[in-house]
């Protein structure tokens, strides 16, 4: 059952406040029932560490595709040592399940059934006992992720959600890595600018390495 977060209450208006400043809010008002998205990118360590100064017993969780880069796992391993947190996990269809289901690989057939599988239901699960969840979309990230709000009521899930990057640059995003001595995965150094799946994700910059080659540039999870 969910807590008494709803549409019809007043938005404060946190575009001018700074990350910090956004997740001290999100911890006084909505702490536990707060979910911060991790997918061990760089936003995602930097949020993290941002909020666990702030709110030591913060939740996170993370959506395992079973299809995630070794990398990707190793900084997982690394962010959980490193801040002493369990990051919760939710995962949808094997690979087993799905090639019976599907007749082989789906990544390929159909690439939004796919994260819509691996990805989108997963994240459902994981939003329907919270009342306000964090993910790191910045609005530099790509042309559909231009007016991304810093924090607002999410229609699609019903609930409310904050993205306090929203209007941090790149350097912004890596001064804080230097600055804090943040954990970070290591793809980002070898030209991966956004880290999804093994078998859907390039090296390029802002998303361009994300499905290459097709038209798709998002999974769904935020749109």
């Amino acid at each position: 059952m969910r807590g008494l977060a709803t549409a019809d209450e007043l938005e404060p208006d946190l575009e001018g406040a700074s990350p910090q400043e956004i997740l001290a809010h999100l911890a006084e008002r909505f702490h536990p029932r707060l979910y911060v998205a991790c997918s061990f990118q760089k936003e995602a360590s930097v949020i993290m560490d941002m909020l666990l100064k702030i709110e030591p017993e913060a939740r996170f969780f993370t959506l395992d595709t079973g299809l995630l880069f070794p990398e990707t796992y190793a900084t997982w391993r690394q962010v959980e040592e490193r801040y002493g947190v369990k990051v919760e996990v939710y995962q949808g269809m094997t690979l087993a399940r799905q090639a019976e289901e599907h007749g082989g690989e789906l990544w390929n057939q159909d690439p939004d059934a796919c994260c819509g599988i691996r990805k989108v239901e997963p994240l459902r699960e994981a939003l329907s006992q919270v009342d306000a969840w964090v993910s790191g979309l910045r609005r530099d990230q790509s042309p559909s992720r231009r007016r991304t709000p810093k924090f607002h009521w999410d229609d699609k899930h019903e609930l409310w959600k904050a993205n306090p990057l929203a209007d941090w640059s790149e350097k912004d995003v890596w001064n804080y890595i230097a600055e804090h001595d943040v954990p970070y995965n290591e793809l980002h150094d070898r030209g991966y600018a956004s880290v999804g799946c093994t078998h859907c994700t390039l090296p390029g910059s802002g998303r361009a390495g994300r499905w290459a080659g097709t038209d798709k540039i998002e999974c769904g999870l935020h749109a």
